[in-house]
């Protein structure tokens, strides 16, 4: 299962709306072919394992897979009637399938033709890959990434005078990955003013453009600005006079599954406030600036117990920075 969640992770960034899976198949304790889902209304991973085996399944070869295989008809041909026909006796799924649609509905069926079904086997990692996905295939919301680079004084604002960035070249480099494994980067309209940003993927192998977000009260951007005049000026959506929530839920109903808020304070704050962050990951550079422009401002926690905390939190040296990731605690419902 650790081989095909390696498949999986070939998909990030390439399958939305769809889930990033992979499979492998195994004869004799020897994995013999590999696959993961390349896009949407591509074959599926089981499909694409199948494929690269080339020749008849023997009866006591296994098939690993990520996620539960689905059972309905979509853009491509259910994906346990490709196994029934390959002749699949054995099956081990990673996590279920959320989706209405599916979820146990797979499972269920290739039992009911005779085959054998582990499930569950790193049920944790294998959703994990999918969070944006399950998040948003059951909410209809996507996930949200806070990001942001600041001092050690939690603050964005630049120094006046060069080096001009906050962090170094290879947290920045780092941070910019994100992009290529998100639908959407959204950032306000001082970010565009003041910083000017491409919000592009550079220096990955992915060739999948994110979209470009810009929140605006007064509509009132810079034409000349690299969003609006650069080759990708199709990619940037204006969203004027609209709260961050209602961007966010038009963004999941255009099919957007996860969505990366790179700036600035006034945004950050935004979401914090009201509870959007699904994700935060912010790199410390080895700065203190002082300044008006604080990363996550807003209303503030009326106490500590009202703080926002994390959890799963990871931390990761960079260079002279460091990378902190973690999840926002769910509050229990009152």
């Amino acid at each position: 299962m650790r081989e095909a969640l390696k498949e999986a992770k070939n998909a990030l960034g390439q399958t939305s709306p769809n889930p990033a899976v992979g499979a492998v198949l195994v004869v004799d304790n020897q994995i013999v072919a590999k696959g993961y889902h390349r896009g949407a209304g591509r074959d599926h991973a089981e499909v694409e394992c199948l494929r690269d085996f080339g020749a008849p399944v023997p009866a006591h070869a296994t098939l690993y897979v990520t996620l539960e295989p689905c059972s309905t008809e979509g853009r491509t041909a259910p994906c346990t009637d490709a196994m029934l026909q390959a002749g699949i006796k054995n099956v081990v799924v990673g996590a279920i399938d959320l989706n209405p649609r599916h979820s146990g509905k797979g499972i269920v069926r290739l039992r009911n033709a005779g085959v054998n079904v582990r499930e569950g086997i790193l049920a944790d990692e294998c959703a994990q890959i999918n969070e944006a996905f399950n998040k948003w295939i059951v909410t209809g919301r996507p996930f949200v990434i806070a990001k942001c680079g600041m001092s050690l004084d939690g603050r964005l604002t630049r120094p006046a005078v060069e080096p001009h960035w906050i962090t170094g070249r290879s947290a920045r480099s780092h941070a910019r990955e994100l992009r290529a494994h998100v639908d959407a980067v959204l950032v306000g309209a001082e970010t565009v003013r003041a910083d000017n940003p491409r919000l592009t993927i550079r220096g990955t192998r992915s060739a999948r453009q994110p979209w470009r977000v810009v929140l605006t009260h007064s509509g009132k951007l810079p034409r000349r600005a690299r969003l609006f005049s650069d080759r990708l000026a199709a990619r940037t959506l204006i969203y004027k006079g609209r709260s961050l929530a209602g961007v966010l839920k038009n963004l999941g109903k255009r099919g957007m599954t996860n969505v990366l808020i790179e700036g600035g304070g006034e945004v950050l704050s935004q979401a914090l406030d009201a509870r959007l962050i699904d994700k935060v990951q912010l790199y410390l550079g080895p700065i203190l600036t002082g300044g008006p422009v604080i990363a996550f401002a807003g209303r503030g926690a009326t106490n500590a117990a009202n703080a926002l905390r994390l959890r799963r939190v990871s931390y990761r040296r960079i260079g002279q920075s460091v990378c902190i990731t973690g999840y926002p605690e769910v509050l229990p419902s009152k």
